[in-house]
């Protein structure tokens, strides 16, 4: 199963992008869901996760400007993304981590 993730695109450095991601059956409400990014020639790396608490964390260099969120009656994930910077650029995967469902990656691109 691949979800499907939305909400890329180009903008400009200091703009707001907010990407969505359906989700996958009934397991979606009690999984953690997290955001993955990976630049061209670096390593995929974590963004942010939402455990199935509700506990989030985030990768150091995103806090404070991007927020993730669900919607478990629509089994949906999003990620706010404000005060964007060129080093944002990347491809964005989503992840349903259980049962290890990924997305298909949605561009993002943020020009200076």
């Amino acid at each position: 199963v691949q979800l499907q993730a939305s909400g890329g695109g180009l903008v400009q450095a200091g703009g707001s992008l907010r990407l969505s991601c359906a989700g996958s059956g009934s397991s979606f409400s009690i999984s953690a869901v997290a955001w993955h990014r990976q630049a061209p020639g670096k390593q995929r790396q974590l963004v942010a996760r939402m455990g199935r608490s509700g506990f989030t964390n985030y990768l150091d260099s995103v806090k404070g400007r991007f927020t993730i969120s669900r919607d478990n009656a629509k089994n949906t994930m999003y990620l706010q993304m404000n005060s964007l910077k060129p080093e944002d650029t990347a491809v964005y995967y989503c992840r349903q981590e259980d049962p290890g469902y990924w997305g298909q990656g949605t561009q993002v691109t943020v020009s200076s």
